[in-house]
């Protein structure tokens, strides 16, 4: 198995680890009496991100791409952009989950990284979405899905803070 493949399997294992932790959290925040907002908006971000990886394996396959001469410092940012995510998902909690569920009347989370910025776990996803395939050289994947996916958190951003109350 080459290290593109290994890279793959470990990231699919990975988001299915994720699946798993935010079907829990959302069986729980549901039972708590949760509101579920964007419902409809919600299958689009999952087409994208499974569209994102048949995109990233089939420019890697047919056109033969490898590692570059950058390679090891994306490397160390892709590990970064997970200090990032899993920090931001430990501070939430039972609430982290992959849809828009609001609990009425509970605060923010303002520990960790929420303490600094507002939506890290997005900021991860975004520079995931350039870094990951910029590891292997697949510039038409990462030129292409780093715009489906501001445009599509741009949408989901504002339907969140709307939820939360977050005023601009």
């Amino acid at each position: 198995m080459n290290l593109f493949s290994c890279f793959i399997l470990f990231l699919a294992l990975q988001r299915i680890g994720e699946l798993i932790l935010a079907n829990r959290n959302e069986k729980k925040i549901r039972d708590q009496g949760a509101i579920e907002y964007d419902a409809k908006g919600y299958k689009f971000i999952v087409l994208m991100h499974l569209c994102f990886f048949i995109a990233l394996i089939s420019e890697n396959f047919y056109f033969e791409r490898g590692t570059n001469q950058f390679s090891i410092y994306l490397l160390f940012g892709f590990a970064g952009t997970q200090i990032l995510r899993y920090w931001a998902i430990r501070s939430l909690g039972e609430r982290w989950n992959t849809k828009i569920l609001i609990l009425p009347g509970q605060s923010l989370i303002i520990s960790g990284p929420y303490k600094f910025m507002n939506h890290p776990n997005y900021i991860a996803v975004i520079l995931e979405f350039a870094i990951i395939p910029l590891l292997f050289s697949c510039y038409y994947t990462a030129i292409l899905f780093s715009i489906l996916n501001l445009l599509i958190l741009k949408r989901r951003i504002g339907i969140e803070e709307k939820a939360l109350g977050i005023k601009k």
